[in-house]
């Protein structure tokens, strides 16, 4: 794809890399998150960063009413928009109406010249008669509605998405969720040694106490860059993700069989010394990263005589003649748990994709299950809100299986707490029957479910 350059002074670094990223957001379902933190990106300054981070989440977060406000002011069909157009007036509205600090003279003149470098010179007359008419409009950003339909507009979220979250969790809950989603989540890290805390404080990174984890700290503005961060020493982290798998316990072999990017895999060999650790993943060039991610070879694995391996292979069919006494199978899902991470979710998301992740989950859970030594335990979790993912899912694998128990996430909560690793006071606002589930906005991190299966001796 040819990429925007910034060969002059007229576009500013910060918007050619946000126009840039939500090119390939769109034509490669790329994630933003990735894409922002990539090396492409070690060029922009703190500053630059930090305003590109802003304009693409912006955007992807608020697409719905920034493509409602460019369709109200265009002479053209918003559909017939080429996507390089159309992505400079997103980019132009969200400045104009979001960040009042902006000149709108200038955004207009940056967003021209966007479309301009995408070789789209003949809409540069367009581009600007568009954004000078947004001054005299308003959009009404307070997420709240009593229907689903007014929930869904005022916060930018699908419409079946939010009517879905209503049946199940209430209608305050839902309003809790998209609110939560609109919103530039509190980055959390993971400290993997007390030293780790006085070293980021030191470097002038004002860190907070987590919401429910001991190892945890919350950062309102962290640069990717410090270096505890670059060495390996903690690592950014949502508190749930933690949790999910921390919830492993302890074994002598451990496999994480959805195990990329390869966090949980650290929490797991972490808090599992002397261990066999196997990390599995489809992809071979996630498998790679994963490597990079864990530095075994740079010895930063807590892992003292045990090791961490790391191979490629289909979850769906594990290539072990060997049991393992716990597994985490955090399954491949739709991610509507981390919608304020990951906006552009909700619109690549449709209702029928919901059904085949759950054949994907239920193949890989089978498979898991056939690995788990007697006595053993297998966690299985996701990062989504809908059931079909999640309690369904536990009842198919269940039904008529008698090798397996259901076990009630509680008592593991109850034992993290009393090891002094879960913080939280009200452990029972983070299940559901037995399952674990935290919802954005109700709790103050991702959503997340998880279940316990243990396999009968």
């Amino acid at each position: 794809m040819k990429e925007v350059t910034n060969s002059k002074a007229s576009v500013s670094p910060a918007r050619a890399a946000a126009f840039n990223i939500l090119l390939r957001v769109e034509r490669e379902s790329s994630y933003a998150s990735e894409l922002l933190h990539s090396r492409a990106y070690h060029y922009l300054t703190k500053v630059d960063h930090s305003l590109a981070t802003e304009l693409v989440m912006g955007v992807l977060r608020w697409r719905a009413l920034l493509d409602s406000e460019i369709a109200s002011l265009s002479s053209q069909p918003i559909q017939k928009l080429d996507l390089e157009i159309l992505i400079a007036l997103r980019l132009g509205v969200y400045q104009v109406l979001w960040l009042s600090r902006i000149p709108a003279r200038a955004v207009i003149n940056e967003s021209v010249e966007l479309v301009k470098r995408a070789r789209k010179r003949s809409a540069g007359a367009f581009v600007n008669a568009v954004l000078r008419r947004v001054g005299g409009s308003s959009i009404i950003r307070a997420v709240n509605g009593s229907s689903a339909e007014q929930l869904a507009a005022s916060s930018a979220h699908p419409l079946w998405l939010v009517e879905r979250w209503c049946r199940e969790y209430g209608a305050a809950a839902a309003q809790q969720i998209c609110r939560y989603d609109q919103r530039q989540p509190v980055t959390a890290i993971r400290l993997r040694s007390a030293e780790t805390e006085e070293r980021l404080r030191a470097e002038g990174i004002k860190l907070e106490s987590g919401f429910m984890l001991s190892f945890a700290r919350r950062v309102q503005h962290e640069d990717a860059r410090t270096s505890a961060l670059k060495e390996g020493f903690c690592v950014i982290q949502d508190e749930t993700s933690q949790l999910v798998a921390l919830l492993v316990g302890r074994g002598s072999r451990i496999l994480d069989c959805c195990a990329a990017p390869g966090g949980k895999t650290l929490v797991i060999a972490d808090h599992n010394q002397g261990a066999h650790v196997v990390a599995a993943d489809l992809h071979p060039h996630r498998v790679r990263l994963m490597k990079k991610l864990v530095r075994e070879d740079n010895g930063t694995i807590n892992n003292r005589t045990g090791r961490v391996d790391f191979i490629a292979a289909d979850a769906c069919a594990l290539p072990f003649g060997t049991e393992f006494d716990r597994i985490l199978a955090d399954v491949p899902c739709s991610g509507t748990g981390t919608l304020a991470r990951n906006p552009e979710i909700k619109w690549r998301l449709a209702p029928q994709d919901i059904a085949n992740l759950q054949a994907r989950q239920l193949a890989i859970l089978r498979s898991a299950m056939g690995r788990v030594a007697a006595g053993g335990r297998i966690v299985y979790s996701t990062c989504s809100l809908e059931r079909e993912e999640n309690e369904d899912v536990m009842g198919q694998v269940l039904a008529g299986n008698s090798s397996f128990c259901l076990l009630d996430c509680r008592t593991e909560l109850d034992r993290l707490r009393a090891e002094g690793v879960l913080t939280l006071a009200d452990i029972s606002s983070l299940t559901s029957g037995p399952y674990l589930r935290t919802l954005p906005g109700v709790h103050r991190c991702d959503g997340f479910f998880a279940a316990i299966l243990e396999r009968r001796g």
